[in-house]
């Protein structure tokens, strides 16, 4: 199984694989949807602003799944090498 078909079994309809470069950086945005990230290659750090500890990040590297919820506030970091991952909403 292809790393987007494993997504879509996840039950996303709308699957895609985007690529940031070295060091981007999110600041605190929400999504109109839930999404769903395989990370690929390189790695990001998430935080969740309005969660219960809210200066926690969490870092991810290749093969994790990141979920963020709809509407939920994040903010994200993409490591040193970049980072590719498979979104599915």
């Amino acid at each position: 199984m292809s790393q987007e078909a494993l997504v879509k079994s996840w039950g996303y309809s709308h699957i895609f694989t985007w690529t940031d470069g070295p060091n981007e950086y999110y600041p605190p945005h929400r999504h109109a949807t839930e999404t769903t990230h395989l990370i690929v290659r390189g790695s990001l750090t998430i935080r969740y602003p309005e969660n219960d500890n809210p200066e926690e990040k969490t870092a991810h590297g290749i093969g994790e799944r990141v979920d963020v919820g709809k509407n939920v506030l994040h903010e994200v970091w993409i490591g040193d090498d970049g980072c590719t991952y498979i979104i599915g909403e």
